[in-house]
């Protein structure tokens, strides 16, 4: 309560020192179709492109589109968007990736502001402290970008562009509870002073109590607590130049086991329980360098993240320090648009696990992992017609640890006639692994990692066409999106569950991997107010292995539905303020994790996640909104294998299939259906 105190009094303030005069904003929800073909992108090429010349597919979400399905974070947002999955890897802790077409968690970068931040160590917990206040749009590259942002890129990257203190709100409060005892609070204050302007971002999340709808004596969802603070500062020149520097905390503690867990218990095998306490600062900005040449940017972002946790009686313990600098010049030059970067990214990663250990015929001794990847890529866009663009990129990267590594590119924009426009693109992708992002069960479910061969990096091709167009009509427009794509992959980095249930042993494949499929999006907007959103995915996700005789075995990936689907629908009533959302997600069947002999199915059933909500308006100023959440209160059965013995005393007990205790089994969240009521004061 002292901490929401604090929010009124900040509001208080300042409403006292507003100026008079108010800004016009605009929903791209809600948008017209002119608007729309214009909006500003920078994810697919590095530069401020209007969308609808960009030779990259780039999608754009603005903070309003999220506000149709009030969230907690930004991982829990991101289940609105058409082949983008948010997956809970573990059903005790809660770690989660995001997929993209059904690739995993490993394969999709997480940017915000276009610097690489949110990797390696923080992707599991690092998604859930954005502040969704601090957010102007989110923007997804679906397809490899490895050109030009590096190792991660495979399956799409996701981009979070922040607001500045110009286009930012000056005071906006957003604060929401829901019926299961979850607090969240966001803030964000803009100010502008004489040569500089600045956000504020301020993020405050609880939830204490502990719930088992499913009877397993267990947590459904865990516990926590959480603060981010975000800042953003732009300094105005006199020459023009950019000059920006944000930062970002976050401290979170979390935890989930068994219902009778206290923090005493901590790495005893008295009573099972995961507690995660986590530690991340960022710092990232730009600066046009003052070199008589108004082109030439620096780039550059700092993280370090400490992790202190334990999972039942195993202590993890982690620090990563991510430097990233990077050299970028761009240049227009009558049909050409070129982009020149030469970054540097230096890692230092630690832990207190084989990941970074070392060991001889006597001694084993900790050696930290220091990984250096300079490297240099150039991209030319030509515009050669207004109905041609043709663009050609390729990057070169000296991996420390894995050697050389390239990455082309290619794509082209062909509107064959007006409003009808064809975007194909070909790249190549790369990755590097890192086995806490890889797989967290590693350190849950009590089961052994074993590192079988050293690891080479991933490479992957990649080849996509996407399809876009708009309908205009009296009644208002409809925006037609298609794609279809193909992904082959060599190296790729498989862990296998299924051989010995103690052990999960990691290998390059000795074959290759597939994904492929296609995905459409049908965005309806009429002028009484109705606005519709459907998205369909269809998603292919496979390897195939070759034993030493030749011989070879098809195997689907985990946690990748073939068929999944999101959808909106929006009525405003302009006269009484009032707008209703029904929100959903459908994922078909998909594979799971399960032992030998599992009375568990190998593929989940059909399941959707249903969400409504209403939102009164009082002049623009103040929002009132309620809704529910899983309406249909689909909860995933049995997500823990012997909930009754997590320390897997007594496995000769009644136990002829010799099961272990497992919390790899999740393909949704267990939480069920909950209401939500929230506020939102907003000083324009």
């Amino acid at each position: 309560m002292k901490f929401i105190s604090w929010f009124v009094l900040l509001a208080v303030f300042v409403r006292s020192t507003a100026q008079v005069n108010v800004k016009i904003s605009v929903d791209t929800s809600v948008a017209t179709p002119s608007h729309r073909l214009e909006e500003v992108v920078i994810s697919g090429t590095l530069q401020e492109r209007s969308k609808s010349d960009c030779p990259i597919a780039v999608e754009s979400y603005s903070a309003k589109f999220f506000q149709k399905n009030a969230s907690i974070n930004l991982f829990e947002s991101m289940n609105m968007i058409n082949g983008v999955q948010p997956q809970l890897n573990c059903s005790v802790c809660n770690t989660g990736d995001i997929h993209i077409n059904g690739m995993e968690g490993p394969y999709t970068m997480i940017l915000i502001d276009g610097m690489p931040i949110v990797s390696s160590l923080a992707t599991v917990y690092g998604l859930m402290g954005i502040p969704n206040g601090m957010i102007k749009r989110v923007e997804v590259v679906k397809g490899p970008a490895s050109t030009l942002y590096g190792s991660e890129a495979v399956a799409g990257l996701i981009n979070v562009i922040t607001k500045s203190g110009i286009d930012g709100d000056r005071f906006k409060l957003d604060f929401n509870a829901s019926s299961l005892g979850e607090f969240n609070t966001d803030i964000a204050a803009a100010f502008r002073l004489k040569k500089a302007n600045t956000l504020l971002g301020i993020n405050h999340f609880n939830y204490l109590i502990p719930r088992d709808v499913n009877d397993d004596n267990f947590t459904d969802v865990t516990l926590q607590h959480r603060l981010s603070v975000f800042n953003k500062w732009n300094f105005e020149r006199k020459s023009g130049r950019v000059f920006s520097l944000a930062a970002r905390y976050v401290w979170e503690d979390r935890w989930g086991g068994q219902m009778q867990w206290q923090k005493k218990f901590s790495g005893s095998d008295s009573v099972y329980g995961e507690t995660i306490l986590t530690h991340r600062t960022e710092l990232f900005g730009a600066y046009q360098l003052p070199t008589g040449n108004e082109n030439l940017f620096l780039d550059y972002s700092y993280s370090y993240h400490f992790q202190n946790s334990f999972y039942g009686t195993v202590h993890y313990k982690a620090k990563q320090h991510v430097g990233f600098v990077q050299l970028r010049y761009v240049k227009q030059t009558g049909i050409q648009h070129i982009t020149v970067g030469v970054p540097l990214r230096v890692t230092h990663y630690d832990d207190n696990t084989i990941a970074t250990s070392q060991s001889d015929s006597i001694f084993t001794k900790n050696k930290p992992q220091l990984t250096i990847l300079p490297g240099i890529f150039v991209q030319d866009e030509l515009v050669i017609t207004n109905r041609f663009t043709a663009l050609f990129g390729i990057r070169y990267d000296y991996n420390s640890l894995h050697g050389n590594i390239f990455t082309p590119r290619l794509a082209f924009k062909i509107t064959p006639v007006p409003n009808h426009v064809l975007r194909l693109n070909i790249g190549n992708g790369y990755r590097v692994v890192n086995l806490f992002t890889e797989d967290h069960a590693a350190l849950t479910g009590a089961r052994k990692v074993v590192i079988a061969q050293k690891l080479k990096p991933e490479q992957s091709w990649n080849a996509s066409l996407n399809y876009n167009t708009q309908i205009q009509h009296k009644f208002g427009y409809v925006n037609i999106d298609g794609s279809v794509f193909f992904t082959y992959f060599t190296n790729r980095i498989v862990p296998d569950y299924i051989s010995n249930p103690t052990e999960i042993r990691y290998n390059n494949l000795n074959g290759y991997g597939i994904s492929n499929g296609a995905a459409a999006n049908v965005e309806a907007n009429f002028t009484n107010g109705l606005k519709m959103l459907v998205g369909l995915t269809y998603a292919n996700n496979y390897q195939v292995h070759r034993n030493d005789n030749g011989e070879k075995t098809k195997t689907q990936v985990l946690h990748a539905p073939r068929f999944s689907a999101t959808f909106s629908a929006g009525y405003s009533i302009r006269k009484l303020g009032l707008s209703f959302d029904l929100t959903g997600r459908i994922n078909g069947p998909m594979y799971l994790p399960v032992v030998p002999n599992d009375f568990r199915s190998e593929i989940s059933p059909w399941h959707c996640i249903l969400n409504l909500q209403v939102t009164k308006t009082f002049k623009q100023q103040i929002e009132l909104y309620a809704g529910a959440k899983n309406i249909l209160n689909f909860i995933p059965a049995h997500p823990i294998l012997r909930p009754h013995d997590p320390f897997n005393k007594a496995i000769d007990v009644d136990n002829p299939n010799n099961y272990r205790f497992d919390t790899s089994y999740n393909y949704a969240s267990v939480q069920g259906a909950k209401a939500l009521v929230g506020i939102r004061y907003t000083l324009k």
